[in-house]
């Protein structure tokens, strides 16, 4: 009887062991399993972490790259507009010292000589500005008359500031040669010499 129970004890014991072993197996591989899955939770979320921080340096890369670009375009666009400016201006400044010179009555003058000479040109008028006619009236009508070009009218128009026009057939076309057309006129023209002179210079 003792035997049986001793034996009965070994037994249960051993089935303990086993039954401890085989809870503690499980709960091992479970814990393993677990932290696999912790492990390539955390691998997964780090994976994503890096690529939206390389794609969000990307976008920030590239945003700062195209507002240099732009700023360089703008920089670029301002730099022309203030070369036009200053080129308009010294060219409006050189019109209105030589129209405001003793030489404008003889490019008047001239003007008129060369449109004497065309044979459509019945009648020529000239419009200069009040001031203008003023100073220039006496001086005028005596070179025209010099140069047999007596059929010349002279007549004042105030709706420019300085320089004359030359109209022809009754006023039917006009020839501006007022400051502000002559300066645009100019300045046209040598807008692209200008800027093509820029372009050497990078």
């Amino acid at each position: 009887m003792e035997v049986q129970l001793q034996e009965l004890i070994e037994q249960i014991k051993k089935d303990g062991v086993e039954a401890a072993e085989t809870e503690a197996e499980s709960i091992l591989k479970s814990a393993k399993s677990e932290a696999e899955k912790i492990i390539s939770d955390a691998k997964t979320q780090a994976d994503k972490m890096i690529a939206d921080a390389k794609f969000e340096n990307a976008k920030t890369v590239k945003s700062g790259e195209d507002a240099i670009r732009q700023a360089g375009r703008n920089l670029l666009i301002s730099f022309r507009e203030s070369v036009a400016r200053e080129l308009k201006a010294i060219v409006g400044n050189n019109v209105n010292d030589v129209y405001s010179s003793d030489a404008f009555a003889k490019l008047i003058i001239n003007a008129v000589e060369c449109w004497a000479g065309k044979t459509e040109a019945d009648d020529i008028s000239v419009i200069l500005n009040s001031n203008d006619l003023a100073k220039l009236e006496e001086a005028l009508l005596a070179e025209l008359k010099a140069k047999m070009l007596g059929g010349v009218t002279l007549k004042a128009n105030d709706n420019f500031d300085g320089g004359f026009r030359i109209a022809v057939n009754n006023g039917a076309v006009y020839y501006d040669y007022s400051a502000e057309s002559v300066t645009d006129m100019l300045s046209n023209y040598l807008s692209p010499k200008v800027t093509a002179l820029l372009k050497e210079a990078e």
